[in-house]
């Protein structure tokens, strides 16, 4: 079964644990490493995510492509 999308919080959450897990130096190499990789993969994720949402808020103009910049009274 497909697991189910995850969330740019929860993926934040768990990359926050597995960073904290590391820095307690309370883990072997290869639990390190299998953290390690689990985080490099959670990363490449919100990037994904945050290119994304960055596409998303452009604004296509006659000049090109332009900043989404709210309009604040």
């Amino acid at each position: 079964m497909a697991k189910k999308k995850e969330s740019y919080e929860t993926m934040m959450e768990r990359l926050e644990k597995i960073v904290e897990v590391m820095d307690s130096n309370e883990i072997t190499l290869e639990g390190t490493m299998v953290n390690y990789e689990e985080g490099v993969k959670i990363c490449n994720n919100l990037y994904k995510i945050l290119n994304d949402t960055e596409g998303k808020i452009k604004i296509l103009t006659d000049e090109g492509e332009k900043d989404f910049t709210p309009h604040v009274e």
